[in-house]
């Protein structure tokens, strides 16, 4: 069955952990679309079957989060599970609403951030956490990020515990994005608490935890599986005919009187797949399996 499922990650599971169990409940291939850390919990998409060859459209996605940012303590894997490192006082002055609120808006907007030396970023082509266990110190540039949103919600004087909603583009780090909030307020900080509440337009209120899904999946319940052609329903459609479909399914390129764009393909009103449209000229790019499967030539 090809299609994505968006799981409700928790605790302690690794994103790669929630494959293997979800390729052991379907035996099917599956893949993600971006990991979360194991402490970390929320939307987590994976697509199921042939659908993983439609990764590219789905890994430029933007983020959203719940965090819960404490400070007075630094760790070395900016987050929860890491040794801590280095502890230091917290100004309660300055973890008024009005200053944090004002340290806050200046992260809105691009900028650069330094990722955090725990993560899975290649240098020469291994991981950051490798060198980082191994106690090797290697070069990491910061990147380009954009903070779309950061909202204060709740404000822990006593814990010294500050709660938010974050808004932004691929690629962030909220573990760096604590760390510079930290330092910001003049102290230092980690990331308590993640837990990633939109994907795009995937939202954690349309997401299973593995169990839920496994319990109607064998049951026969596909409800859950969003296919591609709802995954794509915003995209143009293209109809195909019965002298072209050959051409098509086999990677020609065919005339049409359309502008670029990646287009839902259908045959007889039946959905096909996906295909991109490049100066007139329209290209198979993902198709059904289901449909090569069947004689309709």
């Amino acid at each position: 069955m090809d299609g994505i499922i968006l799981i409700n990650k928790q605790k302690n599971y690794t994103s790669h952990d929630v494959v293997n169990k979800v390729k052991k409940i379907t035996k099917s291939k599956v893949g993600h679309t971006g990991t979360l850390d194991p402490n970390a919990t929320g939307v987590l998409p994976l697509l199921l079957g042939n659908a993983t060859k439609i990764s590219k459209y789905l890994i430029n996605h933007d983020k959203e989060y719940e965090v819960l940012l404490q400070l007075g303590t630094k760790t070395d894997t900016a987050d929860a599970e890491g040794k801590i490192i280095e502890e230091k006082d917290v100004n309660i002055d300055s973890l008024s609403e009005e200053n944090v609120k004002k340290v806050l808006s200046t992260f809105l907007g691009k900028q650069k951030q330094m990722p955090p030396m725990y993560s899975a970023i290649k240098v020469n082509g291994k991981k950051l956490y490798q060198y980082a266990r191994q106690g090797q110190e290697v070069e990491i540039k910061p990147r380009e990020i954009e903070i779309y949103e950061i909202k204060l919600i709740n404000l822990d004087k006593k814990q010294k515990q500050i709660s938010l909603v974050v808004s932004c583009s691929k690629g962030t780090y909220i573990r760096s994005l604590c760390e510079d909030i930290a330092d910001r307020l003049g102290t230092v900080g980690f990331m308590k608490e993640l837990n990633r509440t939109k994907v795009g337009e995937f939202n954690i209120k349309d997401c299973v935890t593995i169990e839920e899904f496994e319990e109607k999946y064998n049951k026969n319940d596909f409800s859950d599986i969003i296919t591609i052609e709802e995954i794509f329903k915003e995209n143009p459609k293209i109809e195909l005919d019965n002298l072209n479909i050959k051409q098509y399914l086999n990677g020609v390129k065919i005339k049409v009187p359309a502008q670029d764009a990646v287009y839902r393909t259908y045959l007889n009103n039946k959905f096909i797949g996906l295909g991109i449209v490049k100066e007139s000229y329209l290209k198979r790019d993902w198709v059904f399996l289901g449909t090569l499967s069947k004689n309709i030539f």
